[in-house]
C-alpha cells in the first residue's frame, strides 16, 4: 500500500511526486482521498490518459439485509 503512504504525505506542499516522476496537484490527493473515505463497500478508480488523472470514479456497493422483502422462504 505505498500508494497511499505517497498520496498523504503530509510533507507535500503543492505536488507528490510518483515513482514516474509526474506531480499529481494536492485537489486532485484530496478528492482521492474523500473518494476513499466516503464509501463503505465498493471501489474508487483513477483513470489516466496521456499520464494526467483525468477522471475518479466510485462504484459504491449497497448491501442488503437477509431479512429484506426480496428473501425467499
Amino acid at each position: 500500500m505505498s500508494a497511499s503512504t505517497e498520496i498523504i504525505d503530509p510533507e507535500e506542499k503543492h505536488y507528490g511526486s510518483g515513482q514516474s516522476g509526474r506531480r499529481i496537484p494536492m485537489d486532485v490527493k484530496h478528492r482521492i482521498l474523500y473518494a476513499i473515505a466516503n464509501i463503505e463497500y465498493g471501489s474508487v478508480e483513477v483513470v489516466i490518459h496521456g499520464g494526467k488523472i483525468t477522471q475518479i470514479e466510485c462504484r459504491e456497493k449497497i448491501r442488503v439485509g437477509h431479512t429484506e422483502a426480496g428473501q425467499r422462504k
